[in-house]
Parts: C-alpha cells; structure tokens; sequence
C-alpha cells in the first residue's frame, strides 16, 4: 500500500511542480515521495522511477496524439532503434523515470540518516 501511495504522490506532485516550475522539478517531487514515504531502498527507487515514468509516458503520449505524431516520428529518425512515435513516448519516460528514481532514492538515504 505504501507503494502505491509513493507512486501516487510522486506522480502528482511532479505534475503540479510542472506546471510552474521547471522539467527538473520531478526530482523535487520524487525526493517529497522518498523522504515522506519510508521504504526499502528499492522500493522507493522503483516508486519514485514508476510514478515519474508513467506521468511523462502519458504526457508525452498525450502531445504526440494531439499533433498526430509529426514531431516524434522526426525525432525518432535520430535515434537507433524503430522509427515510430511509440519508442520516442517510451525513452521520453525512460530518461525521467530514471531522474525521478535517482531523486526518490535521495530522498530514502536522507530520511534513513
């Protein structure tokens, strides 16, 4: 249950931070997540990379439907890998999650001090 609700909160909280704030204050929301929330040094990675990954996924799936996939099919031409929108969303949420994980087991190592 703890897992979910760190899941949750991070999520959230790096959605409000986003609206004001910069791209990088899903590690301040995933570091809230890890210092509130005490789990196991795993779990609150996995929280804090869960909670960021499925809201920049979703975020990024979202704008991608709204203009039809122009952008990300470009960008995806860049990259190794297949030419599709889908692999763009996925390493967009990737590349955060990882932030995010990074910032929620910061915050478990400061809480556990």
């Amino acid at each position: 249950m703890k897992f979910l609700v760190a899941v949750i909160l991070t999520a959230i909280l790096a959605y409000l931070g986003g609206l004001i704030l910069p791209w990088w204050s899903l590690v301040i929301a995933a570091f809230t997540g890890g210092v509130l929330i005490y789990q196991s040094a795993f779990r609150a990675y996995f929280a804090g990379f869960l909670g960021v990954f499925l809201l920049w996924s979703g975020l990024a799936w979202w704008a991608d439907k709204a203009n039809e996939s122009i952008l990300s099919l470009r960008i995806a031409q860049l990259f190794p890998g297949p030419d599709t929108a889908f692999f763009i969303v996925i390493l967009t949420g990737l590349v955060a999650g990882l932030v995010g994980g990074l910032g929620a087991l910061t915050g478990h190592f400061l809480r556990k001090r």
